[in-house]
């Protein structure tokens, strides 16, 4: 069980819904976005367009939202425009790895310490980690290095960390291949398991589903490669192989993809504790935003983004563990 601070439980309490639930949206996405907008735009849209539909996304979705995960270098005009009941989460790495280099390295943002992220308003940091847990060793130990450390800052600061874990497989590069889906179960619970340990200090795990649905007998036209039965297994173990809280991510599949994935997970008897859902609930208002400028794309947050939230919302209700039951506080105040 997770051991927290008053100032930790208060701040994750912020993220939370009153039941112990974190239906938060994700848009901390900085490089990726760019070429998302400009893909749509015949202009050049530059980092303001990007600022704008951040800004456009946190003042039409927080308030049906728990809290909303933004960065820094584009992200902060977004926090001030967010609803006031809900929480803030900052990222803390930078945006996608250097691809030249072996291992997907982890790297802060050097105009950023978690001391200045919580000035700024965070109520909890939020680190990115690719991980392939059967990579050189020596990649690896450098990881667990880095991540002790950023998880000694958060500690210092008495401010909840997030590690977010993107697996992958150094053999081959595609995430998305059926070779992939046959080993992905593996590397997902196996580096949950790595990071639950306590010299990480992480506070809330943030991962990937331990399957890809894509895949899943059921929910796929194709080839499928477990029997719904299998990928049960799957999700309890994954459940199973951690203490702490977690959460899933959308990994941009469709909204609807997403909800089904969570009542399966529910169904399996994993007792994930919410979400931080990001281009499932507002990718394609970038189309519109990018064609149409920022009236076409609140009109499209306001109709569409909004849907996918509420519907997201009633899943969760109905699928998702409070964190209350994984979290002791030092001077016992769960229930306060």
């Amino acid at each position: 069980m997770l051991e927290v601070t008053q100032n930790k439980l208060a701040a994750l309490k912020r993220l939370s819904d009153e039941n112990g639930v974190i239906g938060a949206l994700a848009i901390d996405q900085r490089g990726s976005l760019k070429k998302m907008i400009a893909a749509g735009s015949t202009n050049d849209v530059g980092d303001e367009g990007i600022i704008t539909f951040k800004e456009l996304v946190s003042e039409e979705l927080t308030p049906y939202s728990t809290a909303i995960l933004l960065d820094p270098e584009f992200g902060l005009p977004a926090a001030k425009a967010r609803s006031k009941d809900a929480g803030l989460l900052v990222a803390y790495e930078k945006t996608g790895y250097d691809a030249t280099a072996v291992g997907r390295l982890p790297d802060l943002l050097p105009e950023w310490s978690v001391k200045r992220l919580k000035e700024a308003g965070a109520d909890a940091v939020k680190f990115l980690l690719y991980y392939d847990v059967d990579e050189n060793e020596k990649i690896n130990d450098y990881k667990h290095v880095y991540m002790e450390r950023v998880g000694a800052e958060c500690v210092a600061e008495d401010i909840p960390f997030f590690l977010e874990i993107v697996s992958y497989d150094a053999e081959n590069e595609d995430v998305k291949s059926k070779e992939y889906a046959k080993v992905k179960p593996h590397k997902v619970i196996e580096a949950m398991r790595e990071f639950s340990k306590p010299q990480y200090h992480v506070d809330v795990l943030k991962v990937e589903v331990p399957v890809n649905m894509n895949f899943v007998e059921g929910y796929t036209e194709g080839e499928t490669i477990y029997s719904q039965e299998e990928a049960a297994a799957y999700f309890k173990e994954q459940s199973e192989a951690t203490d702490l809280p977690f959460i899933f991510l959308s990994a941009g599949v469709s909204a609807e993809l997403f909800q089904e994935t969570l009542k399966f997970a529910k169904k399996s008897g994993s007792s994930f504790n919410g979400v931080l859902c990001g281009r499932a609930t507002w990718k394609d208002g970038v189309a519109p935003f990018a064609s149409g400028g920022e009236q076409a794309g609140r009109e499209w947050l306001q109709v569409v983004g909004k849907k996918n939230i509420e519907e997201l919302n009633v899943v969760l209700k109905e699928s998702a563990s409070s964190w209350f039951d994984k979290v002791h506080n030092r001077n016992n105040l769960v229930s306060s």
